[in-house]
């Protein structure tokens, strides 16, 4: 490629064959320092950092940290005294001939660009522009670009095809609160933004496409987390027509361990990730998204105390977590996790023994306990000397609070496997669930997944009994995607909406487009959704997502850069036959 006005040469890519050589390099001026008289200036650009000096200090008059500057000169060795190995180009420097300042900057910034990252979310996202200059946000966001380069790779090499979906769709029920487009053309009707290209994917199996994907932007009016997004997120989202549940599975194993060993930084990964059932995992783990590093794994102790005189483990679930060698530990310890339990929900806290050389018990409740229940715990929990069991009990949260518990003992006893990324797939998903707030059953998943035992298993069996052919990929505790074979057939799809409150007529107006197309001969087909953002958050070890993307909203859901959510004009708003109430 020509060289052009601006430079001749990246400053990162300037080597000693350079000396001797007159270039020009073009970037932004990092630091500004003086040494007695003598003032060395830095210049980065995307490659690295370039020292410049001169002869003529006045040739730096005036210019300031951050403003972009062109300069022209030569090439020299710097004295050994002078190196830098810290970078790539700590053996030389650029003698400046002449400087052009590009693009002069304020004398105050914000805040310092090297150190960005310690500074308050809020004012970085401000100012995400200068944010972007810190070499490891620049980073992150180039990191991101290759992975998702590797993705198209993998996908292509698999014989899918890129093919792009709507941004401007209907509102249906999906999940999530919709984001709306109020429409100029059509009085009183909306758009909404997609939550996901659900409909469209199962659409394009049944115009004979049998193998797409697309790195999928998708909204959901949903509150950000560490590990969410306020608004906007992308997905790798790819189906796949006459095909069964394990085609996908294999995959979904194909794109995530290639990945994760391409970018993973030499951590472990298996290429085959085991499949446990959503019961499994909820009896073992009590979460459907376990961390498989920690090695705790839930006791069901229910049983046990069946009988029980004491009340907070009669006719409620009851789980252990037994942790070996750790009985020694103090009374504040203990203590401290207490209080940890009480902060997830525990009103109680959380009850624990101690078994002593004769196995024997040490604890606050041990004085509650039969001599047969003593017998029977240590049977079933495989009691051995300096162990303490912990228990959980619950009528409606065991499950969940006894998963927090194994999380925070995983934690703070420092049980989690270092340098390795643990895949799983969970699947066999209940289809259905009571919602409390409804007084009705809902879709625990997706709603457009196919019943397993298909139409013989809604007639015949309770709603909660009935398994789909759902599956969610999970790595250290992070859901990383989930899919499911999907519902093409029109009468299992109406009588399983049935079962979830839809009526027919519910069918043809909120999923219109499918009701129709399953009438066609629709194919079976399946698919998942890879998050991206996440994908890249465990790779780069980031503690938030936000620091993958490149203009993020904050926490909260808006943009101080942009200054958006904004107010419209009046005119705005009247094409859109729009009224703001009070």
């Amino acid at each position: 490629m020509k060289a052009n006005k601006y430079r001749t040469h990246k400053c990162g890519e300037l080597t000693e064959k350079e000396i001797d050589k007159e270039v020009r390099v073009a970037g932004f001026v990092e630091n500004i320092r003086d040494h007695g008289g003598v003032i060395f200036v830095d210049i980065r650009d995307m490659s690295g950092v370039l020292q410049v000096v001169s002869n003529d200090d006045s040739i730096f008059d005036g210019i300031t940290k951050e403003s972009s500057i062109t300069v022209h000169g030569k090439i020299r060795k710097r004295s050994e005294d002078d190196y830098n190995d810290k970078i790539s180009t700590g053996t030389i420097e650029l003698l400046v001939e002449d400087l052009e300042v590009l693009g002069k900057a304020k004398n105050v910034l914000p805040f310092s660009i090297i150190t960005s990252r310690e500074s308050n979310e809020e004012t970085r996202l401000k100012y995400r522009y200068l944010d972007l200059r810190n070499p490891k946000v620049k980073e992150n966001i180039i990191f991101r670009s290759k992975v998702i380069d590797y993705i198209r790779k993998i996908m292509k090499e698999e014989d899918f095809l890129e093919i792009q979906t709507p941004i401007l769709t209907a509102s249906s029920p999906e999940g999530a609160r919709d984001f709306i487009v109020p429409s100029r053309k059509f009085k009183g009707k909306f758009y909404a933004l997609p939550q996901a290209p659900q409909q469209f994917k199962q659409l394009l199996m049944c115009g004979g496409f049998d193998k797409y994907f697309q790195i999928a932007p998708c909204f959901r009016d949903e509150d950000a987390r560490s590990d969410r997004v306020y608004g906007e997120f992308y997905q790798l989202d790819f189906e796949m027509s006459f095909v069964e549940e394990e085609d996908v599975l294999q995959i979904g194993e194909k794109v995530f361990s290639e990945i994760f060993k391409k970018f993973g930084k030499g951590k472990k990964i298996d290429d085959k990730f085991p499949r446990l059932t959503y019961k499994e995992v909820m009896e073992k783990y009590g979460t459907d998204k376990p961390d498989l590093r920690n090695p705790l794994e839930l006791i069901d102790l229910t049983d046990v105390f069946e009988e029980t005189t004491f009340r907070p483990f009669r006719g409620v679930p009851v789980k252990g977590i037994v942790v070996h060698d750790i009985a020694s530990k103090s009374n504040s310890w203990f203590n401290d996790l207490g209080d940890y339990a009480v902060s997830i929900g525990m009103s109680a806290g959380i009850g624990y023994f101690k078994v002593n050389e004769d196995l024997s018990f040490v604890g606050p409740i041990d004085k509650f306990l039969s001599d047969q229940e003593r017998e029977d715990l240590i049977k079933v929990a495989k009691l051995v000397p300096n162990d303490v069991i912990f228990f959980i009990a619950d009528r409606t949260n065991a499950y969940k609070y006894a998963g927090l518990i194994r999380d925070e003992l995983g934690r703070r006893l420092d049980l989690i496997e270092k340098d390795v990324y643990k895949f799983c797939i969970v699947k066999d998903f209940p289809m259905y669930e009571w919602s409390e707030e409804e007084d009705s059953f809902i879709f625990t998943h997706n709603p457009f997944s196919m019943p397993q035992g298909g139409m013989d298993a809604l007639n015949s069996k309770e709603p909660e009994e009935i398994l789909a052919y759902q599956y969610d990929f999970v790595c250290n505790g992070i859901e990383m995607a989930s899919g499911a074979v999907r519902n093409h057939d029109i009468d299992i799809m109406k009588r399983a909406f049935k079962i979830a409150g839809y009526s027919e007529e519910d069918l043809k107006t909120k999923f219109k487009a499918l009701y129709k197309a399953f009438q066609y001969g629709a194919p079976p087909h399946a698919g998942m959704a890879p998050g991206i953002d996440r994908m890249i958050m465990l790779l780069l070890d980031e503690n938030s997502i936000r620091e993958t993307i490149a203009f993020p909203l904050t926490a909260a859901g808006g943009d101080a850069m942009m200054d958006a959510p904004s107010e419209v004009s009046e005119l705005q708003l009247r094409e859109a036959h729009i009224k703001i109430r009070d």
